[in-house]
């Protein structure tokens, strides 16, 4: 094997951590979506249990949160929509071409969106709106998601590309998208 891979593979399990952190945050989010859609449901019918107005865009604004990184983590996995009708009829180099170039696509999309989100974020339109409910909230945090999704993709492409890379030179080791987890 040579020598570039096994310094790279050094940095396999920062990955494995980002995908565990990711994953641990998708699970905190997904509690908190049912405990206060629960609470202000409840709180409609019975009178001691508050139902708050910020209920509603807080549950949105997570789910949210939960879809971009819940998305990042299928990049890692390969589980993306992908279209593989073809992979089978074409030369077995065609296709790992196309795998990088697909790759390489979504991770100039991942760059875009971490830029330009950034720049959404930073907007007046963001630092200076507020949500209807919660007037003490920046809007900051509704389009936070998309650079935070830009910033996801780029980890995890770099990943998958890499495993592509390794791939044409390394035989009989895991190729991308067969991440152990």
């Amino acid at each position: 094997m040579p020598r570039v891979f096994q310094v790279l593979d050094k940095i396999r399990p920062l990955y494995e951590w980002a995908y565990k952190v990711i994953m641990f945050i998708c699970k905190i989010l997904l509690i908190a979506d049912i405990l206060i859609t629960t609470m202000s449901v409840i709180g409609r019918y019975v009178p001691f249990i508050p139902d708050p107005a910020w209920s509603e865009q807080v549950v949105l604004t997570l789910m949210v949160y939960m879809a971009v990184l819940s998305a990042t983590l299928a990049i890692r996995k390969g589980n993306h929509i992908r279209l593989t009708a073809f992979d089978r009829k074409m030369p077995k180099s065609v296709v790992k071409f196309l795998d990088i170039f697909s790759d390489l696509l979504v991770l100039a999309l991942g760059i875009v969106m971490l830029v330009y989100g950034w720049k959404v974020c930073t907007s007046p339109l963001a630092t200076f709106g507020r949500y209807e409910s919660m007037p003490w909230l920046s809007r900051f945090w509704m389009y936070f998601p998309i650079p935070l999704a830009g910033a996801g993709m780029i980890i995890f492409e770099v990943e998958q590309v890499y495993l592509h890379i390794r791939a044409l030179f390394v035989k009989d080791e895991p190729q991308a998208a067969e991440v152990s987890v």
